[in-house]
């Protein structure tokens, strides 16, 4: 989210000049080995290859996405009735076999592999992959380093370990694995809740300044920064007459209404707050484009939740009609519109996978703290790209942004930076996080017994309906807090990151 543009002097373009003319002559030709995707030499050099421009850290962070991806598409297969009845022909869930299950616990009383236990178990591995990851890596500075090849490389062996993992979560009996990892998993994933709401906080803030630093500037900012906050403002209303048509009905739904009614005066409580003058008086940079944001933010949260709730059942003229979801807003009996629910899903993994990679890219720039001083960071210059820099310079013992010669190199992945360009031990511990997240939301959170994929986006549940009403006031508690607190006191010195990061552009 932040950025400045180094200037590099002509000593320092010399010495750069010939640091990628020793970089250019650079030919690695590892053994057979390594590039089988178990030694040091990782996978990456294929994706290298197609798309020179990558690097090595930067592919490696796209196969942990394909890998948590497809962690997560496992859970909603054995979570869904319809797959293992039509794949596997049994209605009540996939038996471990019962030999092996009593050579194993002792006992005939097998595991069930599928459904909200095959959900727990998965995710129980996967979470303890990345925990474990996250561990071996803290503090780690250098890409070259020998514990920077655990993230980069041995993608084969990491593979079978993270199966292994899941493997033995599968032998633990149920009694053992519900109450504790239960408890775990609703704490990581209030916990991974917060964490998105303090990045959409800081990328609201951080594009409201970048621009309004143009904005001082230069008219054409400023006419900039006007039409995004109007397309905000416009998203925002389209999306209210969009929920009270689809999510409300005359007859019923009250709490709908009463919920969009509230958080659309909200909106407009933070839009006033924005440019109240006791506010710009300690935040002069405080204005309408953050509070926009915000509040498509918070529409999005009320139709997710919306979309998560079970319908209503009421008696109208001696019949029970069932109201307030899509498709079912007619008095005729409908089958329930599950492709609002599925879309609904599919932005918040969207918002999962930002999370994990902005976090880790903030937490190297700044710090253990980046939770507290990415907000007071002050932009430079401005940006088109509002997250940094347009353009760059490179600096002493750094890369540029494109070398000639990635492109005339062999299929080995480019030269590494001294310094990493997210925090790999960050990385892993969000995508932990995240795989708590994921498995808690499709297990209905607190009320995980009986959860199935149909009923999910079908009948919903009461559980995943408050939690994501408590996130979205908590978005707006945080943004007041924000708001209202440099009134409390005076400001500190902002602090800027380490020079070595003012050239990188990492857009996710």
């Amino acid at each position: 989210m932040v950025g400045a543009k180094a200037i590099a002097g002509p000593s320092t373009s010399l010495r750069l000049a010939q640091q990628r003319s020793e970089d250019s002559n650079v030919r690695v030709n590892p053994p057979f080995y390594q590039v089988s995707c178990c030694g040091p030499v990782p996978c990456t050099c294929c994706c290298h290859s197609r798309w020179p421009h990558l690097t090595e850290s930067t592919c490696s962070r796209l196969f942990y996405i394909i890998l948590h991806m497809g962690a997560s598409a496992v859970c909603c297969l054995l979570l869904s009735r319809t797959v293992v009845e039509r794949v596997w022909g049994k209605a009540n869930g996939i038996q471990m076999p019962s030999g092996f299950c009593a050579h194993l616990f002792g006992h005939s009383h097998c595991p069930v592999l599928s459904g909200s236990g095959a959900v727990y178990r998965v995710c129980a591995g996967t979470a303890t992959f990345h925990l474990l990851q996250a561990v071996l890596l803290v503090h780690l500075h250098s890409p070259t380093s020998l514990r920077a090849q655990l993230h980069n490389s041995f993608w084969l062996l990491k593979l079978l370990f993270l199966l292994g993992l899941c493997a033995v979560a599968f032998c633990i009996p149920d009694e053992h694995l519900f109450p504790a990892w239960h408890y775990i998993g609703i704490c990581g994933g209030f916990t991974f809740i917060l964490l998105q709401l303090v990045l959409i906080t800081a990328f609201a803030h951080s594009w409201n300044k970048n621009w309004q630093t143009g904005a001082f500037q230069d008219c054409r900012w400023f006419l900039a920064m006007l039409l995004a906050t109007l397309g905000f403002y416009s998203m925002t209303g389209v999306a209210a007459v969009f929920l009270f048509h689809n999510y409300t009905h005359p007859a019923g739904c009250l709490l709908n209404k009463m919920l969009l009614s509230l958080h659309l005066c909200f909106c407009g409580l933070l839009s006033v707050l924005s440019i109240a003058p006791c506010i710009r008086l300690k935040q002069p940079r405080s204005g309408l484009l953050q509070a926009s944001i915000i509040s498509c933010y918070i529409m999005y949260l009320t139709f997710s939740a919306l979309s998560s709730r079970p319908p209503e059942s009421v008696i109208l003229q001696g019949q029970n009609h069932t109201l307030c979801l899509p498709g079912l807003s007619k008095m005729e009996p409908q089958t329930p519109d599950t492709s609002l629910a599925v879309l609904s899903a599919g932005i918040m993994y969207a918002c999962v996978l930002f999370a994990c990679n902005e976090a880790s890219y903030l937490a190297e720039v700044f710090g253990p703290l980046w939770i507290i001083k990415v907000y007071n960071y002050e932009f430079q210059k401005p940006s088109l790209c509002f997250c940094c820099p347009e353009t760059v310079e490179p600096e002493e013992g750094h890369r540029g942004a494109a070398r000639p010669a990635d492109q005339e190199t062999s299929p080995a992945p480019p030269v590494q930076a001294q310094h990493l360009s997210y925090s790999y031990s960050a990385f892993h511990f969000v995508f932990f996080l995240a795989s708590l997240y994921v498995m808690v939301t499709l297990t209905n959170w607190f009320s995980y017994e009986g959860a199935e994929l149909e009923k999910t986006f079908t009948k919903g549940s009461w559980a995943t309906f408050w939690v994501k009403v408590a996130s979205c006031w908590a978005c707006v508690l945080l943004y007041l807090w924000l708001l209202l607190a440099p009134l409390c006191w005076s400001p500190t010195q902002n602090p800027k990151p380490p020079p070595i990061f003012r050239q990188q552009c990492h857009r996710i």
